[in-house]
């Protein structure tokens, strides 16, 4: 009894001291509001005088780690500082197309043996199956052997093979340093024999005239940023871990490809610009949102949200389907040679062409952009550009767009940009190019381009391409470079 009577008089005390601190609250409760409310009044006050905050300007590609934002702002118009015609190339004038054989030239059918035949066989895209027939035609009149074309069906047309050379692509590739009477040969190939069928060239002019009747110039962009291709380069383009896991999974499928490093890639200039980067580049080059682009490209790496930032800077954005119905690309829409046969003579006949890449086509249509006249072609310098790209957003949009322009000085297809003979003969085919007389009077060109044609020497030559440096990711063995063909189309 007497513990029951001492627990009860400990829970009333318990009981008392939870309403006095109860009290004690709700006490100091008024005082406390009243505080709060004060000091809500005084920063109403305050706020009352002070001018409102001006809106942020959004970024073209956020960067949380720059505070220099601001001061990036790419304007809408082109440059109009560039002292020079962005449509035109200097000095094209002074340069001419000259392939005609030589006097000397013995003709192939005074040569040829009547019994000798030279079968071949090309693989790849569209552009390695032209260098291809274009090099066996020089590799049939060496052997003084007639060719027969790889589309022809030899099983039913050939009965007797005994006198018969067959020749795989590796087979035949020709040397870039020939004797001038073959190089011109290469050239009469290429420019003047090789013909796309009628109808491919009908459709591939009437996009032409189509793009004519938007704008007196456009420019043409042989973009290359499909999946495989970025996998295939190793590089990597800030996605993530989402990207990464992606391109991992795409790459796993060429077993022989060594690890990549992907800074190590974008620093030697071996990673395609993205979007975004080509359309910056045009802008601080003097192209202007006005300008009509004609994008030639197959799936590209994020779709729509990629492109999104190259159609923000330019909006007049075409390609085949926009300019052609359905039932117009019918035909060709089955078959990729069609379709990137129909963007070569958009790009060949385009006031400018610009590429993202130094792949097949875009070598191909380098040379014959130069062969025709020294039509602007642009090239990105990229080991150079890189670094403007990766800090764009820690300078202004002039110091920014003066550091192009400097880089870009022997990438625009200027004459003499390359020296003679250097890079493949297909995208500087000096052989058949002559200067007139009045280049005389320019004698120091070479000289001024001294810096940057050692530029495009590194940045393209054969040499770079075979490093041994096992942390480039396009470093293969023999047997794997049909496979780097295939990504270079």
């Amino acid at each position: 009894m007497a513990i029951t009577i001492e627990m009860k008089r400990k829970k009333q005390k318990y009981n008392w001291n939870i309403i006095v601190l109860l009290r004690r609250r709700y006490l100091h409760r008024p005082l406390i509001s009243a505080v709060s409310a004060s000091i809500l009044l005084l920063f109403t006050a305050i706020s009352l005088f002070l001018p409102s905050p001006s809106p942020l300007p959004l970024p073209l590609q956020n960067n949380s780690n720059s505070h220099h934002h601001s001061a990036f702002q790419v304007p809408e118009s082109g440059c109009g500082s560039c002292g020079r015609d962005i449509w035109t190339s200097t000095h094209s004038h002074l340069f001419s197309a000259c392939s005609n054989a030589q006097l000397n030239f013995t003709k192939a059918n005074v040569k040829t043996h009547q019994d000798r035949y030279l079968l071949i066989a090309t693989s790849g895209g569209l552009n390695q199956q032209r260098t291809g027939i274009i090099d066996a035609v020089v590799a049939a009149y060496l052997l003084n052997a007639t060719l027969v074309l790889p589309h022809l069906d030899h099983t039913s047309f050939w009965k007797d093979t005994r006198h018969a050379v067959l020749l795989t692509k590796f087979d035949y590739r020709l040397s870039n340093k020939l004797d001038e009477d073959l190089q011109k040969l290469r050239c009469r190939v290429n420019y003047h024999a090789l013909k796309f069928t009628d109808y491919i060239q009908v459709m591939g002019k009437l996009l032409v005239e189509r793009m004519r009747m938007k704008s007196k110039h456009f420019i043409a962009l042989h973009l290359r940023f499909e999946p495989d291709m970025l996998a295939f380069s190793g590089c990597y383009y800030g996605g993530g871990e989402n990207e990464r896991i992606e391109l991992g999974e795409i790459r796993k499928r060429w077993k022989n490809l060594r690890a990549s490093n992907p800074e190590k890639v974008r620093r030697h200039g071996r990673c395609p610009l993205t979007p975004q980067e080509v359309g910056l580049m045009l802008r601080a080059l003097g192209f202007g949102s006005e300008v009509h682009l004609y994008v030639a490209s197959g799936e590209i790496y994020g779709g729509e949200i990629t492109l999104a930032p190259l159609r923000a800077l330019f909006p007049n954005f075409h390609s085949k389907e926009t300019l052609a119905t359905k039932e117009e690309l019918a035909p060709f829409q089955s078959f990729s040679s069609r379709m990137a046969a129909l963007d070569f003579i958009v790009c060949g006949d385009s006031d400018v062409f610009v590429t993202n890449n130094n792949g097949n086509m875009a070598k191909i249509l380098a040379g014959t952009r130069r062969y025709m006249g020294h039509k602007p072609t642009i090239r990105p310098n990229a080991k150079k550009l890189n670094r403007l790209l990766m800090n764009k957003n820690n300078m202004t949009w002039e110091e920014f767009g003066s550091g192009v322009r400097s880089f870009q000085v022997g990438f625009m297809g200027e004459p003499n940009e390359l020296r003679p003979g250097s890079g493949e003969f297909h995208e500087n085919p000096s052989s058949c190019i002559c200067q007139n007389s009045e280049l005389k009077t320019l004698e120091n060109m070479n000289n001024n381009n001294n810096n940057n044609n050692k530029d495009i020497e590194e940045q393209f030559s054969e040499e770079e391409w075979s490093t041994t440096d096992s942390s480039l990711p396009l470093e293969m063995r023999k047997d794997q470079a049909e496979l780097q063909e295939f990504f270079s189309d």
